[in-house]
C-alpha cells in the first residue's frame, strides 16, 4: 500500500526543484562566461536532471518487480554519474571564483535531488489514487 505524500512535502520538493534550477540558471545568466561555456553548464544541468529522474524510475521499477533491463539500469547509473563528473571537471577548470564554483555545485545537486523527490511524489500520489 502506498501512502500519498503530504502537501507540505510535495510543496517543499517543488520549491527545492525551482530553487535549484532557477538559482543555477540565474547564476549562468549573470556569469561573465562565453556563451559556449554557459551552454555547456546548461546542457550538463538538463542532462543531470533527466538522468537522475530516469535512474530513480528504473530503481523504483525494479523494487516493484516491473521489467527493467540490466543495460538500461546500467546506463541510468552511468549517465547520472557522468553528469556529476562533467560538472566537476568543468568547474575544476573554470576561471571563476571558488565561491561561484560552490554555488553551481550546490545548485546542481539540489536540483538533481529535488527532481528525484518530485518524481517520487508524483508516482506515489498516482499509486495512492489507484488504491
Amino acid at each position: 500500500m502506498t501512502q500519498k505524500p503530504s502537501a507540505a512535502f510535495v510543496g517543499a520538493s517543488w520549491i527545492a526543484l525551482g530553487t535549484g534550477i532557477i538559482g543555477f540558471l540565474t547564476g549562468l545568466y549573470r556569469a561573465d562566461m562565453q556563451l559556449n561555456e554557459k551552454g555547456f553548464y546548461f546542457t550538463v544541468l538538463m542532462f543531470g536532471l533527466f538522468s537522475a529522474v530516469s535512474l530513480q524510475k528504473s530503481v523504483r521499477d525494479r523494487l516493484e518487480n516491473l521489467p527493467v533491463t540490466d543495460l538500461y539500469y546500467g546506463i541510468c547509473w552511468f549517465v547520472t554519474i557522468l553528469s556529476i563528473v562533467l560538472l566537476t571537471v568543468g568547474l575544476w577548470n573554470a576561471t571563476i571564483l571558488p565561491s561561484e564554483k560552490g554555488f553551481y555545485a550546490f545548485a546542481f545537486l539540489l536540483a538533481l535531488f529535488s527532481a528525484v523527490t518530485v518524481q517520487k511524489n508524483i508516482r506515489d500520489s498516482k499509486n495512492a489514487e489507484k488504491g
